[in-house]
This record gives C-alpha cells, structure tokens and sequence, in this order.
C-alpha cells in the first residue's frame, strides 16, 4: 500500500524537539540498547526512520512514542549523537498537537509567547471574577468562606473539570480513533474494549513500565526516578480530588486537629507535589541525565505553575491560622490564578496531557492483542467446526 510523504515532517519535528534529528543513519544501536524494546521489534529505530522518510501519517497512527519513557540510554549510547530519546519526545509533543483539534497545543509547542498568554489570560479571568464578584471581606478575623463562598467555587471547580474533560477526551477520541486504524491492525472485538480496561487503570496508577527502563545499563537511577513521579502523581490527584469532589470538606474555616484525615490528606499531597516538582526541575536545572539535557518551554511551564500552586496553596492555610485575614484572601486569588490555566491550559493542551495518553496508548495496544487473539482463536477453530 503506497503511503504518501511529507517532505516537511523532518524540519517540523526540529520545532518539537527532534533538532538532532539529521545525524541519524538508522544504524538500530538506539533499539540494541532500548530495555523496552521486545525481541524482533524496531523500537525506538522505527520512529526515526519514520519521521526522516517523512511517512506522516504511519507516525500519526503509531503508538511507538508512546511506549517510550524517556530514560536516556538510546540517546547516551548512539554513535552519532542523534539524540533518539529526545526524537521521541519531539514525536510525543507533536502527535499531542494533532490529537488536539483546537490548534491550541500546537502554538503553546511552538511558541512561548503562546503558551505564557494562554496561561496569563485565564490567570487574568480568574482574578478579574473576583475582583467583581467576591463576597465581603472581613477583617477582624479569618472568614475564607465568606470572602470566596465555597458553593461558588465548588461550581467553578466542575466548570473547570468539565472544559478540561471535554478537550482532554475529544482529543483522546481522535488519539484512539488514529490508533486503532493503523495499517495491518486485527479486526476489533468489542469485548476487548471492556477486557482491557485493567490495563488502563494499572499504568496510569503506577506507570509500571518505566521500572524497566534502564535494566540492560543497570541504572538504578531509573527507579528512584519513577518513584519520584509516582509520588508527584500521588499528590497532584489527591489534591484535585479534595478540590474539585471533596471542596466542601476541604476548604472550611473550621481548624481541624492537625491528626483529621482533611489535614492530612492536604499534607501529604502537598509535601508529594513539592517534593516532585522541586527534584524535576533541579534535575532539568542541572542537566546531568539525558532525560534533563534538552528543556522546552513546556516542559518548564508545568513543573512552576505546579509548583506555583502548591507554595501558594500552602500559604492560604499558613495565613489561615496565623489569623492574617487580608493576606488570606489576597494569596488565595493568586492561588486560584496560578492553579486555574494549570488545568484548563496545561492539562489537556500541554505536557500533562502524557498521564492520560500514554496509559491510553498501552490500553489501545491490549484491544488489539486481545483482538488479535480472538482472530487466531476463531481462525483455529472454524476448520475444526467445517
């Protein structure tokens, strides 16, 4: 079947990355080294192939960027320094930007001024409502819920959910749809839809598949960096769950014994997200693994604004009980400004959206096998039953 070519794709995918893309000569070191790649298997080689021949759509029906996880032993050991691990990354940011039908992904990969006025409006938006719409403020003492009645905020909250389920999901959609259609892929079976979800839920739980990386280089490092994601991973969703499912519960002017279980699911996730974004963006500051070497814009934008929200948010329950009322309110308009275009912007148009597609991407895979398998079953069996 004859596969039309971009000519364009290999400079385009120098704009997401991939800017040592030309020194490769396809030599396959990159999959010899790869712990993730299976017997017989062109990762990660195939991609690099791909996107030089400039087979667009074989890239965008591929699920090869997805299953890499970044450890840095094709890029540390290739003999032309093509830096692969990095092409892969490149081929992750640009596939996030045609999942995205909006268009929005694109220009935040491409541009910086993008993706900081994106963030900036929303902030803006934000603290425009409040400045119009807060209620009254009292001074004498702490009254959060009075300032910021928590009815009005838990509505915010799942209008913030929705628009970032809507986009993160239609763009899913168009990341599966490509997926499942990729040339020589099994018949689907609907049962398999259902048979595979464990798969779904485990990876994006654990992201298990990144304690492999780095087995064939006996690179421990590997495994305290997934532990420190994993924690990251932890803190973030244990702290939207509380505000966007539990806000009521957690945002109160009650002082709590520091032992309720609301105090310490807040300091767990805040102590988690603190301590992961602090050692990712350390790591990236110093660039001494290869994984860090090469920094976008993006890659930055999330890990602050993360960061961001977390001092701040922590800054609303110091000055709560320090009985700081002004200061109270004022660092929890920041708090929701900085967390708001966190979201709404980075989450389903920016880097994070990778929680989400790459256990998708691993689901998507075991549809097919499980289909594959029902495909030979029933092929074994249909001579019998002649």
């Amino acid at each position: 079947m004859a596969t039309r070519v971009n000519p364009s794709l290999h400079d385009e995918l120098k704009g997401f990355g991939a800017k040592d893309l030309d020194l490769c000569y396809n030599c396959g070191n990159c999959t010899a080294v790869c712990s993730l790649a299976e017997e017989g298997s062109a990762f990660p080689r195939r991609i690099m192939h791909v996107i030089q021949v400039g087979a667009e759509e074989r890239l965008r029906h591929s699920v090869d960027p997805w299953l890499c996880y970044y450890c840095g032993d094709c890029s540390a050991q290739c003999p032309r320094g093509a830096n692969p691990g990095e092409a892969m990354m490149a081929a992750r940011r640009y596939l996030t930007s045609r999942y995205d039908w909006t268009g929005l992904s694109r220009r935040i990969y491409l541009s910086k001024a993008w993706d900081l006025a994106a963030v900036l409006f929303v902030a803006l938006f934000v603290v425009a409502l409040f400045a119009f719409f807060h209620g009254p403020m009292v001074l004498d003492h702490v009254e959060l819920n009075t300032f910021a009645p928590v009815r009005w905020v838990e509505l915010g909250d799942l209008v913030m959910a929705g628009i970032l389920s809507f986009f993160l999901l239609t763009n899913a959609a168009r990341m599966s749809f490509w997926i499942l259609r990729e040339e020589g892929a099994p018949p689907l079976r609907l049962s398999a839809f259902f048979s595979a979800i464990p798969e779904f839920i485990v990876n994006f739980a654990t992201q298990k598949r990144w304690r492999r990386c780095g087995v064939q280089q006996g690179k421990a490092k590997e495994n305290s960096r997934w532990l420190t994601h994993l924690i990251l991973v932890s803190g973030y969703l244990t702290m939207l769950t509380l505000i966007v499912v539990f806000l009521r519960w957690f945002q109160t002017d009650v002082v709590y014994p520091f032992y309720h279980p609301q105090r310490l699911l807040g300091y767990y996730a805040t102590a988690a997200l603190l301590y992961g974004t602090v050692a990712f963006m350390a790591g990236r500051w110093k660039k001494r693994d290869e994984i860090h070497k090469f920094s976008e814009a993006t890659d930055w934008m999330f890990l602050i604004l993360l960061f961001l929200t977390t001092l701040t948010g922590l800054m609303v329950n110091l000055f709560r009980l320090a009985e700081w009322p002004m200061a109270t309110y004022m660092i929890y308009v920041i708090h929701l400004a900085v967390a708001v275009p966190m979201l709404v912007v980075e989450v389903p148009f920016g880097k994070w959206s990778h929680l989400f597609y790459r256990p998708l991407a691993l689901y998507l895979v075991k549809v097919r096998e499980i289909s594959q398998q029902a495909e030979e079953a029933g092929a074994q069996t249909a001579p019998a039953a002649a």
